[in-house]
């Protein structure tokens, strides 16, 4: 299938690890010319060059998008090189987590500085790009958790959910201009933050992780948990001409897990 996608001008945040890293290399291999950023040259370096291996377009502009100031300086140097930005991935940010009962009010701050806010700056600030075209694609990577809370995982919840709602509001913001938002709920994913995190619980247990993450992939209707390139191949499509009629959704892609309702 011919997703229509060489030559698009495409920034992914968090486009240094796990899923972001992903979704770049993934669009690279359709022929779009890729911007990352994120706040870790060394690890946006490495990416650049995975890209060109493969034969793609790539480059990074390193960026702090808690800060207004560089995310502005990300979408503008990113214009410099591509003359434009036809699709934003938003996949950058992670929230901490803790026991509701002793949770710190700042935690919940953090993961909502960089994730909800950094993703609706951004987002702001490459509509106007895309109205210019009358075409565009915005991918907001939220998480599962924004509608599976938990005592402790309320700073990611939050985080999460004020991403499912922007991207409903921002796609009534925007439809009419050939914008397509929507966002994309990973559940738990074999990346280097989640064996980070599952650490913690492996040691606890004295278990090796990759024993736990098989047994939490096992209490899944899949029988696993997500390969991040599988992620990324429904972002790209998101991202393609080929996804016409997809407005302010939000998609689960977490083998089976979820429950509730919406």
């Amino acid at each position: 299938m011919d997703l229509r996608l060489k030559h698009k001008r495409v920034l992914v945040t968090g486009g240094n690890r796990g899923i972001g890293r992903c979704c770049a290399l993934s669009l690279a291999r359709e022929g779009a010319r890729v911007c990352i950023t994120a706040r870790d040259k060394n690890r946006l370096d490495n990416t650049v060059e995975d890209i060109r291996k493969i034969g793609g377009v790539g480059f990074a502009v390193a960026g702090d998008l808690t800060i207004p100031e560089s995310c502005q300086e990300v979408v503008s140097r990113t214009v410099d090189v591509l003359d434009g930005i036809d699709i934003l991935i938003n996949c950058a940010g992670a929230a901490g987590g803790g026991d509701i009962l002793n949770l710190a009010t700042g935690t919940i701050d953090d993961g909502l500085a960089l994730k909800s806010y950094g993703y609706l700056r951004m987002a702001q600030l490459v509509i106007p790009l895309m109205k210019q075209k009358q075409w565009g694609r915005i991918i907001h990577i939220a998480g599962s958790a924004g509608t599976s809370p938990d005592r402790n995982n309320i700073p990611m919840s939050l985080a999460n959910i004020a991403i499912l709602n922007m991207t409903r509001a921002l796609s009534d913001a925007v439809s009419e201009h050939g914008i397509l938002v929507n966002a994309l709920c990973p559940g738990l994913t074999n990346t280097q933050r989640a064996r980070n995190v599952q650490q913690a619980r492996a040691n606890e247990e004295g278990r090796d992780v990759e024993e736990v993450l098989k047994d939490i992939g096992n209490g899944l209707p899949a029988g696993r948990i997500a390969e991040p390139e599988e992620i990324a191949e429904m972002v790209t499509f998101l991202a393609s001409e080929k996804c016409s009629y997809m407005f302010g959704s939000s998609i689960y892609m977490d083998g089976g897990g979820r429950r509730g309702t919406p």
